[in-house]
């Protein structure tokens, strides 16, 4: 490599830095005004994705949402929502990279969420009720969805409407999730389950092993 290539590969690392920087969008910012809440230290890092309804959408402190992830409330720009915030981000969480959350009704996530790239959680759903209707022109059906703190969803997890997630519980990455979990459990598969539950008792152990070892503390072998 050329001395003329290894200086312009340094001016174009060093360029794209400062564009990096200069792009993100923080509290300070005055793309970080629009929002309803953008809490200290918050950061969403450029190149941003698609977001809009920023005035419906609340963010915590040290905050951190990746490269490209689109965060919308409602269906696009320009339409009053009504009084309230719909996408709710709670504190010290780390959004990954290209991920999307399309809150239309309500999104809640908990503090201390961490999620792997490419995770995708709505509140709204598509319908197929008329068969003579083509599904995408049917209109939707919303379902709030809650994300217990301290939880972590891994690569490309999907969280439909109407689901809660409990604290501190495991989303495997690739897994379809859909429906209520309680604190303290590990979910995957599609569509997904229980794999794993936690006790004081016993750790974390498989629901079927749990129920093994209730039977047979019990006697019931049948």
């Amino acid at each position: 490599m050329s001395m003329r290539q290894r200086l312009t590969g340094r001016l174009i690392h060093r360029v794209w830095a400062y564009i990096r920087r200069a792009g993100a969008v923080t509290p300070l910012s005055p793309a970080g005004y629009r929002f309803r809440k953008l809490g200290d230290g918050v950061c969403i890092a450029f190149p941003v994705g698609a977001i809009f309804g920023e005035q419906w959408i609340e963010i915590g402190d040290h905050t951190l949402i990746g490269e490209r992830v689109s965060i919308s409330a409602g269906m696009g720009p320009g339409v009053d929502l009504g009084p309230d915030s719909l996408v709710r981000i709670g504190g010290s969480c780390s959004i990954g990279r290209g991920s999307h959350i399309v809150g239309h009704q309500s999104i809640d996530i908990g503090d201390h969420v961490f999620t792997g790239p490419y995770v995708y959680i709505t509140d709204q759903n598509h319908v197929y009720d008329d068969p003579d209707i083509p599904v995408g022109r049917q209109w939707p059906r919303n379902n709030p969805v809650s994300i217990g703190a301290g939880s972590w969803l891994g690569t490309g997890a999907i969280v439909l409407p109407g689901t809660r997630i409990g604290r501190q519980c495991v989303v495997a990455g690739g897994a379809v999730v859909r429906g209520e979990f309680p604190d303290h459990c590990v979910i995957a598969g599609v569509p997904a389950k229980i794999v794993r539950r936690y006790s004081p008792e016993e750790g974390w152990v498989a629901p079927e092993v749990r129920l093994m070892r209730i039977a047979g503390s019990s006697g019931d072998i049948s």
